[in-house]
């Protein structure tokens, strides 16, 4: 069984407001999905796509992620949060940020408040970054999942940095490489660099845990980090110094074989667990890893096949299949948890209490689990058709995702403790 030692828990303030505005923000995305299915069968820079990339990575996936990170930094550090208070401010800064570039990109209203909405993004990843770096370096131990935390917070700069580059850019031209082809730098950065890592990294603390598996495997975990990081780079300083050519497929299968080093971890985990039964929840990761892995494979064809729904299917695997998938499981595994400890930890053993699983519908996590199977094959088959009705049903089954899952995280926060001594 892995051995569980932690830090105390951040208070709520550092940690819930990103799960109920990554919900809401969840929420909107998919309607906007519904409102504007065409946007899915067009040139992947446009207006509305922009926006919704934007929510999904910043409102939705990164929202999430940086509260999630606040509470499993000290269980992966195994010391406290270096300040709660920083972790709070970012919540206001993120959501400043988020706001006021997405509803700019929707008009495509380039200027000073769109330049201000990246700056603001910056200056969230930067605080962040700097919650990580303090919390990482007050932990004496070792743990190869503080590289991969540490790595993803200063990629995330990297991400965001590059953003507000590109915001500026096109409102002041500047950059003598092609504005796309530096926006697919950007886009990778975050995709490889920030997402990637963090989720290789706090996964191998997390799968371990609720399987009540072990590997003794670690070199995986740091051959999975050079692999990811080596591939990345190589990929970013050519296509930068000589522009994107077929050697991006080089590279995407060097950090595919980061990828599978970091799979190959979780399954001798999975294999060595002694929680026989696999949960629901966990059949989410699964999804999740599938979903990554096809959308590394579909990159020859993004590279050289005609037209632009490839492309747009990629993103969709990336972000709706992969990062979608893993929130969709990892929230109620997370934050359940992190409100019975609020409220019932001091009574557990002297009166009777409900367990984390009681405060969210087991029901609607099936639900959510059927629908969001169904909103992948229909959405995907669509953006492959071309058919934007059928996009706008993988749209619908979205929303309808979106909806329960809205339904069980604003149970779990605003549960109350009816509990007496």
């Amino acid at each position: 069984m892995a051995q569980i030692n932690i830090g105390k828990a951040p208070g709520n303030g550092a940690v819930l407001p990103f799960y109920a505005a990554g919900a809401v923000v969840f929420l909107a995305l998919t309607l906007l999905m519904v409102w504007s299915p065409e946007t899915f069968a067009k040139h992947y820079f446009t207006p509305h796509l922009l926006t919704m990339v934007h929510l999904a990575a910043l409102g939705w996936g990164t929202m999430i992620i940086f509260g999630a990170a606040h509470q499993l930094l000290p269980v992966i550090c195994e010391r406290d949060l270096y300040s709660e208070k920083l972790a709070s401010f970012v919540w206001y800064t993120l959501t400043a940020g988020m706001l006021l570039l997405t509803v700019n990109f929707w008009t495509l209203n380039v200027g000073p408040m769109m330049i201000t909405g990246g700056s603001l993004i910056v200056i969230s990843a930067l605080l962040y970054c700097i919650n990580v770096w303090k919390t990482t370096m007050i932990c004496t131990k070792y743990s190869v999942q503080k590289i991969y935390v540490l790595s993803s917070a200063l990629w995330l700069v990297a991400t965001v940095t590059m953003g507000l580059l590109l915001a500026i850019n096109l409102k002041y031209s500047f950059f003598s490489t092609s504005h796309l082809e530096i926006l697919k730098l950007h886009a990778h950065a975050g995709f490889a660099g920030w997402f990637l890592q963090l989720i290789t990294g706090v996964s191998t603390k997390l799968v371990p845990m609720f399987l009540l598996g072990k590997s003794t495997k670690e070199y995986l975990l740091k051959w999975a980090f050079f692999f990811q990081n080596a591939g990345l780079i190589l990929f970013l300083a050519d296509g930068y110094f000589l522009g994107i050519t077929a050697r991006v497929l080089v590279y995407a299968f060097i950090v595919l074989i980061g990828i599978i080093f970091w799979l190959l971890y979780l399954y001798d985990n999975y294999r060595n667990r002694l929680r026989k039964r696999v949960e629901l929840l966990m059949k989410h990761s699964f999804l999740s890893f599938v979903s990554l892995v096809l959308a590394v494979l579909l990159l020859p064809a993004v590279y050289y096949a005609a037209g632009y729904r490839w492309i747009i299917l990629y993103g969709t695997m990336l972000f709706m299949g992969w990062i979608t998938s893993i929130i969709l499981g990892k929230t109620f595994k997370t934050l359940p948890f992190i409100i019975w400890n609020n409220q019932y930890k001091s009574l557990s053993g002297k009166v009777k209490v409900p367990l984390p699983k009681d405060l969210y519908s087991e029901r609607l996590t099936v639900w959510q689990w059927y629908l969001f199977i169904a909103a992948m094959v229909v959405f995907a088959s669509g953006i492959i058709a071309q058919e934007i009705a059928i996009i706008q049903l993988g749209a619908i089954f979205w929303f309808a995702v979106a909806v329960i899952y809205n339904l069980n995280v604003f149970k779990i926060i605003f549960h109350k403790n009816k509990q007496k001594l």
